[in-house]
């Protein structure tokens, strides 16, 4: 078995020639390189065998090779695919609320955050949440409470006379729920909703 110090060499002294060969098959170098070094993490895991091997540079070029075929196949499929679709529409540029709205929920602890997300603009329900985080539903219900009242504080006007009622977040209108593609529809009753009316 060849040793750590020789499997250094090899990648030393051959990985540039392969990465070169490679991106002159793919076109990409980076893509190129990323298989290369692949190849040889394959190899160096096969060490006790790959070692032993009279030219392992063949092996692992043999490998490297290999990942670049299926990756190609893989990649014409795809450019095919994409020819042969229309290009799709542009997305609207994101609103002032809405950038005003990622930048308030950067700020929100991050349970209470992803709960926040999945809620109001995944759609899912209380328990849903508490199944996926494996939390009592109680709990998710508490981080959609504080989250929102911490939400609204984030989003109030400066100017007193103009908060939206940050001082009670239960009745506060769920700004996430409007301006974000894929968000819930607000309820068409015209009541504003809130958290504890939430117990789905």
């Amino acid at each position: 078995m060849r040793t750590e110090a020789e499997f250094t060499d090899l990648y030393e002294n051959h990985f540039s020639e392969l990465a070169a060969q490679v991106c002159a098959y793919l076109g990409d170098a980076t893509e190129a390189q990323d298989l290369v070094q692949e190849a040889f993490l394959r190899a160096w895991q096969r060490w006790d065998k790959v070692g032993g091997y009279e030219e392992p540079v063949a092996w692992v070029r043999r490998v490297a090779w290999n990942l670049a075929t299926s990756r190609h196949r893989r990649n014409q499929v795809a450019r095919k695919f994409l020819q042969k679709s229309s290009a799709p529409e542009a997305a609207p540029a994101a609103s002032p609320d809405h950038v005003a709205l990622v930048e308030a929920l950067k700020l929100i602890p991050a349970k209470r955050r992803r709960a926040m997300v999945m809620h109001y603009m995944a759609d899912m329900t209380i328990s849903a949440i508490a199944e996926q985080t494996g939390a009592r539903e109680g709990t998710v219900k508490s981080w959609l409470h504080r989250g929102r009242k911490e939400l609204a504080a984030l989003l109030a006007d400066e100017t007193p006379g103009a908060r939206r009622r940050a001082e009670d977040p239960d009745t506060m209108p769920i700004r996430i729920r409007r301006g974000i593609p894929g968000a819930r529809v607000p309820r068409s009753s015209g009541r504003r909703a809130s958290v504890k009316e939430d117990r789905s």
